[in-house]
């Protein structure tokens, strides 16, 4: 291998989806769970995901009489486009699974009385929102006995750590968490889902939010970059390296022609903010699975 080089890691889609299948099933089966419950938004993260357990409950409902059911929640608000709704009732029947439509909308502003500070900006509005969602997908998944399936990808989540902590974060599998954005693109496209694979990332917690409009840069830089940093480069060798400096450089240009002004002044400046953010993704894998308090214990016969 090159030295000079960063290497991205590559995949054959059909043993990835099955690798994936069967360990959804394993997980499921073995809990003695019905199925999985998973938010459909219509975009590729939750179309893959929801393609992969599918494909997978479909084999194993053929030999088992413990049958699995996949159900797809579409939870719109009112900051979401109306694309998001439609696209994902195109995914639910395309794969003719059970689903429904629930605005959580009512749900939101009834906390306008216990929380009226969330309202103050999008922010804390939009997070709310996110863990008004993993309430009603974690209850619908307790009341049918089914475990509530991740849509996170690893840019997302392991990367950068961009989700809410016990909002999109709260899960009980992350059947996509090892791959990049760019590989669920490509599982996407060879499920049968190229029409949505290139559909431009959004949370929907905000007016006209975008991933990219959030972050300054897309998940190629983020892929490329923390890969570089595992890969043993410095920041200084990234920001000159010729892998990312054209890719980071044309991101900026792009921002600042879309938005009209620039979030970062240098390919520099978004590896710091990268390498920003994974330290914070770190932090909140231990939050989400956080540690207990060492205490000395020892045993005793009980009377």
């Amino acid at each position: 291998m090159d030295s000079s080089k960063i290497y991205l890691r590559a995949m054959r889609p059909e043993q990835v989806a099955d690798e994936i299948g069967d360990f959804l099933v394993h997980y499921i089966a073995g809990r003695s769970s019905t199925g999985g419950v998973i938010g459909l938004s219509g975009g590729v993260d939750s179309t893959t995901t929801a393609a992969l357990a599918h494909r997978a409950f479909e084999k194993y409902n053929l030999s088992s009489s413990n049958k699995l059911e996949l159900v797809g929640y579409i939870l719109p608000s009112a900051t979401n486009s109306p694309d998001d709704e439609s696209d994902g009732v195109k995914v639910a029947k395309r794969l003719g699974i059970r689903y429904e439509i629930q605005s959580i909308e009512p749900l939101v502003q009834a906390f306008r009385s216990t929380n009226p500070e969330a309202f103050v900006g999008n922010y804390h509005k939009g997070n709310l929102m996110s863990r008004i969602r993993a309430n009603v997908l974690h209850t619908k998944s307790a009341t049918e006995s089914k475990l509530v399936l991740g849509t996170g990808n690893r840019d997302e989540d392991y990367c950068i750590g961009y989700y809410t902590l016990f909002g999109d974060g709260a899960v009980h599998i992350s059947p996509i968490g090892n791959l990049s954005k760019r590989l669920v693109r490509d599982m996407a496209r060879y499920l049968g889902f190229s029409d949505l694979a290139d559909r431009i990332p959004s949370a929907g917690l905000e007016p006209g939010q975008t991933d990219f409009k959030d972050l300054g840069y897309d998940y190629d830089a983020v892929e490329i970059i923390v890969e570089g940093l595992i890969q043993g480069f410095s920041r200084p060798e990234l920001s000159v390296h010729p892998q990312i400096e054209p890719l980071v450089s044309n991101q900026l240009r792009m921002y600042e022609k879309v938005y009209g002004k620039r979030k970062f002044a240098s390919v520099d400046e978004v590896i710091g903010d990268i390498m920003r953010r994974n330290m914070i993704a770190k932090g909140k894998s231990e939050i989400v699975s956080p540690k207990c308090a060492p205490v000395s214990l020892e045993y005793r016969e009980m009377i």
